[in-house]
C-alpha cells in the first residue's frame, strides 16, 4: 500500500516536471499529512522545505501523522531536509508573512478535498500569491477513465454531500469540498495565478496507466491499481455506517432522498465490478496543473 501511494506521488512530481521540481528549491507543502509526497519532494528538490498540516499527532492509519513524520525526520537522506508544522496553512502564512519568508514552489497533493470548504483554497491561494513562484496541485479529477473507478466519483460526490449537511464544525470526514479542475482554475485565477501549458502527455509512464491532457488544462493521470483510496471511499457509501450518518445529520427530506439515491448508485455500480466487489473498486482519474 505504501509503495503504491509513494509511485503515485513519483508520479504527480514527475508531471509537475524538473524544471518546476527542481534541485535546489525551496517547497512549502500544504496538508502534508503521513508525508506520503513530502518524501518524494525532499529528495527531488534535496533542499530543505516546510511541510504544514493540521491534523493532531494521533491522525491516521494504520500510521498516525506522529509516527509517520517521526520516521521521516530519523531517515538520513530526507529527514534534515523537512521541517514539520502543525497549523493550519492560514495561520502558517500569517505568521511567516512577517518574516517575508518566499518559496519556490508550493504544492498541494491530493489535500484539496479535506478542506472545509472552497473558500479555504480560495484563502490559502490568495495568501500564496506573491510569496512561491509555481504552485503546483494535485487532485482528484472527478472522471474515471477506468469503468471500474466510477464507484469512487459516485463515493466522492456522495460523500461531499453528506459533510457538507452536517452543522459547522463537526465534519470530520476526508471529503469535505470535492472541487473538479475546473472550478479549482477558477479559485485559481481569481486569486491571480495564471495556469501553465500542461507538459506532453507521456503513456510510457511506469507510474501511472496513462497520461493525457484534460479540457481544464493540466494532465489527467491514471493511477495504477495498487492506489487503494478508491476502494476505500466507496466501500464506506456503500455501508451502514453511511446510512446511520445520514439519519443523524441530514435534516432535509430532498438531500436525504439525493444521498440514499446516491448510496443506492454507488452500490449499483459495485455490484456491477461482479465478484470482486469493493475490492475491485480503482481509485479515478487525477488532475495535475502548475501554475505561476
Amino acid at each position: 500500500m505504501h509503495i503504491a501511494q509513494a509511485e503515485h506521488r513519483i508520479e504527480l512530481v514527475r508531471r509537475w516536471g524538473d524544471a518546476v521540481i527542481a534541485p535546489g528549491s525551496r517547497v512549502l507543502e500544504i496538508g502534508c499529512g503521513q508525508g506520503n509526497a513530502t518524501a518524494v519532494l525532499a529528495e527531488a528538490v534535496g533542499e530543505g522545505g516546510d511541510a504544514v498540516d493540521p491534523a493532531p499527532p494521533d491522525y491516521g492509519s494504520p500510521y498516525t501523522l506522529a509516527q509517520a513524520q517521526s520516521h521521516l525526520s530519523a531517515n538520513p537522506v530526507v529527514g534534515g531536509r523537512i521541517t514539520w508544522h502543525r497549523a493550519t496553512p492560514e495561520s502558517f502564512l500569517q505568521q511567516t508573512l512577517a518574516d517575508g519568508q518566499i518559496w519556490d514552489v508550493a504544492v498541494l497533493a491530493h489535500c484539496i478535498w479535506y478542506f472545509a470548504s472552497p473558500a479555504v483554497l480560495a484563502a490559502i491561494l490568495s495568501a500564496l500569491h506573491g510569496r512561491a513562484r509555481r504552485l503546483c496541485i494535485a487532485e482528484y479529477a472527478l472522471q474515471a477513465t477506468e469503468p471500474a473507478a466510477v464507484p469512487h466519483v459516485l463515493a466522492a460526490l456522495a460523500t461531499g454531500m453528506l459533510e457538507g449537511s452536517k452543522p459547522e464544525g463537526q465534519s470530520e470526514g476526508n471529503i469535505r469540498s470535492p472541487m473538479g479542475p475546473a472550478a479549482i482554475v477558477g479559485v485559481a485565477r481569481e486569486a491571480g495565478w495564471i495556469q501553465q501549458p500542461p507538459l506532453p502527455a507521456n503513456d510510457d509512464s511506469e507510474s501511472s496507466s496513462s497520461n493525457s491532457s484534460s479540457s481544464s488544462g493540466g494532465n489527467i493521470v491514471v493511477p495504477r491499481a495498487g492506489l487503494l483510496d478508491g476502494s476505500w471511499e466507496a466501500g464506506f457509501v456503500v455501508s451502514e455506517d453511511f446510512a446511520q450518518e445520514i439519519e443523524e445529520h441530514v435534516t432535509d427530506d430532498r438531500v436525504k432522498a439525493v444521498l440514499r439515491s446516491t448510496q443506492e448508485a454507488t452500490v449499483a455500480a459495485v455490484r456491477g465490478l461482479g465478484e470482486k466487489g469493493i475490492k475491485g473498486v480503482k481509485t479515478m482519474d487525477v488532475w495535475v496543473s502548475v501554475f505561476g
